[in-house]
């Protein structure tokens, strides 16, 4: 499933008069960071694996929606020049943000005393590699391609013109009224039209070729074999039989997010996007490892992407007769760098120790909501309570703090007109949710908003109603933890399989906290038998909600719940403090970094900086960032963190 995220790069704790002796340090690191890079977009700090709740699972599609190349254009070029003036202008922008207490994150686990960090715009500070449900963590450390002798030749990549490959490209996306494309045989042989024919057919899936003579010269004729379904099924006649359909490889990405990375492969390999498959979505601002699998495409084909794809490479690649599905992952491990790190070693000692002893308040973070003034929960509440008008008018109308200046624009028009075209002109990008709605409001009227929203992709219309789920889940653990503490209690709620159960007051001592689970609102879940259940229902009761009535009209709505730990105790927790002088080398080896060679920058014994290098292991739908708040003791939230230090965006 999509996930919100989180923009945000400094993790800082008030100033003490202890840390005014660094600023300037400190000041002088992110400028000259920022010199470096050049990259004034604000940066991503998590990568988060977000497995739907059980209702999703049972019948979620990858809505992965190819884009037109001129608007990917126009859209990138507005959000690389898209400037939010000066930091303080930001951090006042900001102050319309979310903080962790407005979602329900009030609570830590741990005693020990907080300290800063910086977990730099530096993605390659955030690594993460995915683990399968197999328990092996995916790594790229192969290049090489599995043997076949049914694989075309090397050749095959190169006989055609990029004008040869244009007119095939249009013609297999029929986006021409040709019915055909004609390509001459310069030198005529067997084997040179051989080659040419499976360069059509295997780069182009869909068409079919066949050889003519025309005015005594030979000529290749392409052509549509089966319509427009051609290129949604691949050719299964030209695939061996002992060949499994899939080739599963690992992909690492840096700066992208899987469903981008996934729209870039399929535009290289010209095929639809729905034939990809893979475990769990990735989020953009880090360097991320995980397996992916595609139909009938070949390892060939797809290791030949590696010589023309900037922050992606393919590896590790095998044939198997099953793709991969959404949810079926076991985790991701990460590897985090926090620099600029002001703890005492005794500080960072008992942070780290209680993260792997006791572990982290296993909350949504704030990904989860948006952050912007009109949180995503709002707007999920306003689904469930069957509110149209509310959510048509939370998505368009116009909202306080920072946005893109084509959005501020669009959300004016709306105000002042209610017109979905007139509105529809002032936003340049069309694909986002505000130009979706708009566009189904102008196909279906004002009269016919469910329809209208409609349009947009259901896994974005879901996030909303999760995101409210999210919202209650949080609000209820940080009252139950208030309410009794890190231990287990009577009418506590703990597993036995998949089922829920109440924990009884003779069974108590069996228990501890790591067994607690509470739910997410739904038809088809229990509540604690304590103080809490009742505080479910009283908070839903206060958003004009029943909680014995979670069923929606639209199907897609009801909500059936599902249930969550509320400790969650990291695995293969691993740290060190390393320090360093340059705040531009990397202070670890990626896989990338492993294959081509490269070695470890060499550090200083007593550097002016220190860093917090950390790893560990998450099960799916957890967060990084949870984590690390834990250790730090800091608000995750980018209105929090801007207001503490207006340097960094800059």
């Amino acid at each position: 499933m999509e996930t919100v995220e989180m923009n945000s790069v400094s993790l800082k704790r008030p100033r003490s008069e202890d840390d005014v002796a660094n600023a300037d340090e400190i000041k002088r690191q992110k400028t000259s960071e920022k010199s470096k890079t050049g990259n004034n977009s604000e940066p991503d700090i998590e990568t988060v694996t977000e497995q739907p709740d059980k209702s999703l699972l049972e019948d979620t599609k990858n809505e992965i929606m190819p884009r037109e190349e001129s608007e990917d254009q126009e859209d990138e070029e507005l959000e690389d020049s898209d400037e939010d003036g000066d930091p303080e202008s930001f951090a006042d922008m900001m102050k319309h943000g979310l903080t962790e207490s407005d979602v329900g994150i009030t609570k830590f686990v741990s005693s020990h005393k907080g300290f800063s960090g910086i977990l730099k715009e530096r993605y390659s500070d955030f690594v993460v590699h995915e683990i399968g449900k197999d328990g092996r963590v995916s790594h790229l450390d192969d290049f090489s391609v599995p043997v076949d002798d049914e694989d075309p030749s090397e050749e095959t990549f190169t006989v055609l013109s990029d004008e040869d490959k244009q007119r095939l490209e249009e013609l297999q996306l029929l986006k021409n009224k040709e019915t055909s494309v004609a390509i001459e045989v310069l030198e005529d042989t067997k084997e040179k039209r051989t080659v040419i024919h499976q360069a059509v057919k295997s780069l182009f899936p869909g068409l079919e070729t066949k050889t003519e003579d025309r005015d005594g010269k030979k000529y290749i004729i392409a052509y549509h074999a089966a319509g427009k379904k051609a290129l949604a099924n691949p050719r299964k006649h030209s695939w061996p039989k002992s060949r499994g359909s899939y080739c599963h490889f690992v992909l690492y990405k840096e700066n992208k997010d899987t469903m981008d990375a996934i729209n870039v492969l399929s535009k290289f390999l010209r095929v639809k996007p729905n034939i990809f498959s893979y475990m769990g979505t990735k989020d953009k601002r880090a360097i991320t490892v995980q397996e992916i699998a595609v139909l009938r495409i070949t390892a060939q084909r797809l290791a030949h992407l590696n010589k023309c794809l900037m922050n992606f490479k393919l590896g590790n690649f095998s044939y198997k007769n099953h793709p991969l599905k959404l949810g079926e992952l076991q985790g991701n491990h990460f590897t985090v760098v926090l620099r600029n790190i002001t703890g005492t070693d005794d500080q960072i000692e008992q942070a780290m120790h209680s993260l792997r002893e006791i572990g982290f308040i296993n909350y949504y973070g704030m990904q989860r909501f948006g952050t912007t003034a009109v949180p995503t929960y709002q707007i999920g509440r306003a689904i469930l309570q069957n509110n149209w008008n509310e959510v048509m008018d939370l998505i368009l109308k116009p909202r306080p703090g920072a946005e893109k200046g084509y959005l501020v624009k669009c959300r004016e028009e709306w105000a002042k007109t209610k017109d979905p075209a007139a509105a529809l002109k002032k936003l340049p990008v069309k694909r986002c949710v505000e130009g979706q709605l708009l566009r189904g409001l102008l196909k279906y009227g004002m009269k016919n908003i469910i329809s209208a929203f409609g349009i947009i992709p259901r896994n974005n219309r879901l996030m909303y109603i999760h995101s409210y789920q999210s919202y209650v889940w949080n609000n209820m653990v940080s009252k139950r933890i208030e309410e009794y503490g890190l231990r287990a209690v009577p009418g506590d709620l703990t597993l036995k399989g998949a089922t829920a159960v109440h924990i009884e007051e003779g069974d108590v001592d069996k228990y501890t906290i790591h067994d607690v689970v509470m739910p997410l609102p739904g038809f088809d879940v229990i509540y604690p038998k304590h103080k809490i259940g009742e505080a479910y229902k009283e908070m839903l009761v206060a958003d004009n909600l029943d909680i014995n009535n979670m069923r929606h009209k639209i199907r897609d709505y009801s909500l059936s719940g599902a249930y969550r730990k509320i400790i969650i105790r990291p695995q293969n927790v691993s740290w060190e403090v390393v320090a360093y002088d340059d705040p531009r080398i990397p202070l670890f080896t990626t896989d990338l970094d492993k294959l081509e060679g490269k070695p470890l920058p060499v550090l200083p014994t007593d550097g002016k900086f220190r860093a917090l290098k950390m790893e560990f292991s998450l099960p799916p739908s957890t967060y990084a960032t949870m984590a690390i708040r834990e250790v730090l003791k800091m608000d995750t939230s980018i209105k929090n963190q801007t207001q503490l230090n207006t340097t960094w965006l800059r």
